[in-house]
């Protein structure tokens, strides 16, 4: 709601909040005061206008100081007469801070005051709801928390010890043994083992080697070596 008022010869669109400079008015700082002089007063899609004013309708408004207006320059001037005048003037003000805009009963204060009150009201229900949820969400982090660390306490009680951390060594498997048969190690075993085949020389025989008779051959014909033929390093 807001309102068109006169004061001071001089015409202001008002509403509650509003301070505003008229002219001089004889009051003193703080003291309430009352416009009667309403042109107009609009209320949503409503308006109710005067002529010249509008029937019970006031505006309340409160002192707020009285102060002075910046200097206005008059300066004046007659060309080739050296006339020259500058005067400065600061007009008397008086500020005023609206309160309240009344129109047949109906109050604008009254108007923004439960308004006030209803976001208000919603600002604490929204608080109150982001506090409740907080406090689920917390509770039941807690309870997850407490779930995943409940498993690793009964495996260290079931199992006896507890299982090992990344930092814990772990024992290597032992190698398997080889394959490959190993020497007899008693008596028995070398007795009962085949003796290996004696290893023939292509060369010279070994001194003391038994030598055969001319005209005799060798137990093992099929393994006898070829005939060397003769070469000029052995001339």
């Amino acid at each position: 709601m807001y309102a068109v008022i006169e004061t001071g010869g001089k015409q202001y669109r008002v509403e509650v909040g509003t301070e505003l400079a008229v002219e001089h008015l004889d009051v003193e700082p703080g003291q309430s005061i009352t416009l009667d002089r309403v042109l107009l007063v609009a209320d949503g899609a409503e308006a109710s206008i005067g002529q010249p004013l509008v029937d019970g309708a006031s505006v309340a408004a409160e002192v707020v100081r009285q102060d002075r207006a910046d200097k206005v320059i008059a300066f004046k001037y007659r060309p080739k007469a050296r006339r020259r005048v500058k005067k400065g003037h600061r007009q008397e003000q008086t500020i005023l801070r609206v309160t309240d805009v009344v129109l047949g009963g109906r109050s604008a204060a009254e108007a923004a005051r439960q308004a006030e009150a209803a976001a208000k009201t919603e600002r604490q229900r929204l608080e109150e709801a982001a506090a409740r949820q907080a406090a689920e969400d917390a509770a039941l982090a807690a309870k997850l928390a407490a779930k995943a660390a409940r498993p690793a306490k009964t495996e260290a009680g079931e199992g006896g010890e507890a299982p090992a951390s990344a930092g814990t060594a772990v024992e290597t498997p032992k190698a398997r043994p080889s394959r490959a048969k190993s020497a007899p190690t008693t008596t028995a075993e070398a007795a009962e083992a085949p003796a290996p085949a004696p290893k023939r020389s292509r060369g010279k025989a070994a001194p003391g080697a038994e030598k055969t008779a001319p005209g005799e051959t060798a137990a093992d014909d099929s393994a006898a070596a070829p005939k060397r033929s003769r070469t000029k390093k052995d001339e």
